[in-house]
């Protein structure tokens, strides 16, 4: 390795890294963990329980509206990823240009 490059570990220290890493985590985990929690409910509830089995609109039940609103969930949740993903590949650039500011790595 030449001496003027850094390596991963070297850019995974950078307090910019660090700030991108925090912020993708504390938006990543929270969605993560609400759409497992409503994929998961609809197994669960249909197996065990009653209450989607009950007519919700005609011959419609609620089991096939919560299964509706898990497109609809899947979609809103894939937006929200692409619009905060832009703040993300930001930091990304800004990584990027301080890497290569310093003259310390030519290829990121």
């Amino acid at each position: 390795m030449d001496k003027g490059k850094q390596n991963y570990s070297d850019i995974a220290r950078s307090e910019l890294f660090v700030k991108l890493m925090a912020k993708k985590k504390r938006f990543i985990l929270p969605i993560t963990v609400f759409f497992l929690a409503f994929y998961f409910t609809l197994p669960i509830l249909t197996s065990y329980f009653e209450v989607l089995n009950k007519p919700a609109i005609g011959s419609i039940s609620w089991a096939w509206v919560f299964a509706f609103a898990q497109f609809i969930m899947t979609w809103v949740l894939c937006s929200l990823y692409s619009r905060k993903s832009v703040e993300f590949d930001k930091i990304c650039d800004q990584i990027k240009s301080e890497v290569h500011q310093d003259g310390k790595a030519a290829d990121l």
